[in-house]
């Protein structure tokens, strides 16, 4: 498995993540499924998948967020430096303090906040699965039914309307002509 680099070469690692390409939670060790599980097998489990502990952002949300550098931050321009030691320091400093505040705060905060955020998108998966689309299924198959009455009420009324006027003023021309 390899990983790009900010430099745009290939790191290696040294292993690969573990995928699971047969079996479920229920069957975990089923070789041959048959043609009614077909469908099962196409289908992740998400529950029981490995996680990836090498690329935590696979779908690449939060590339251009979250990459705060030293350098994108502090910067001596040309003519004003810092002694050395002091600039090690201080990159040392803010690199240190940001890796370790940012795992302080995923150790105290990011349990809880995982546990609010589950339980939001499986209230807004709920509503959405048992209240958002019946509530459009049901709209959709109402306004179809109006929809067809509207229909056949303009093709009985107005269409023979329409082309009886359309026959009436088909035969009037108009000329133009300039004066001088």
């Amino acid at each position: 498995m390899t990983g790009e680099l900010k430099d745009g070469t290939e790191e290696e690692f040294p292993h690969s993540p573990f995928i699971r390409k047969q079996g479920n939670i229920y069957k975990p060790n089923n070789k041959d499924m048959d043609n009614d599980s077909l469908n099962e097998k196409a289908l992740e489990d998400v529950h029981t998948k490995e996680i990836d502990l090498v690329n935590r952002d696979p779908k690449r949300i939060n590339d251009d967020v979250v990459k705060v550098e030293f350098e994108d931050i502090i910067a001596e321009p040309a003519g004003t430096y810092s002694f050395d030691g002091i600039w090690k320091a201080s990159f040392t400093t803010f690199t240190v303090t940001k890796y370790w505040c940012y795992r302080l705060l995923t150790a105290l905060v990011g349990i809880p906040l995982a546990l609010i955020w589950g339980i939001f998108f499986a209230i807004l998966s709920f509503v959405h699965i048992w209240a958002v689309v019946p509530c459009i299924k049901s709209y959709m198959i109402e306004t179809h039914c109006i929809s067809r009455v509207f229909s056949i009420c303009v093709h009985t009324f107005f269409d023979p309307l329409f082309e009886a006027m359309g026959k009436c003023f088909s035969s009037i021309r108009i000329r133009m002509s300039k004066e001088v």
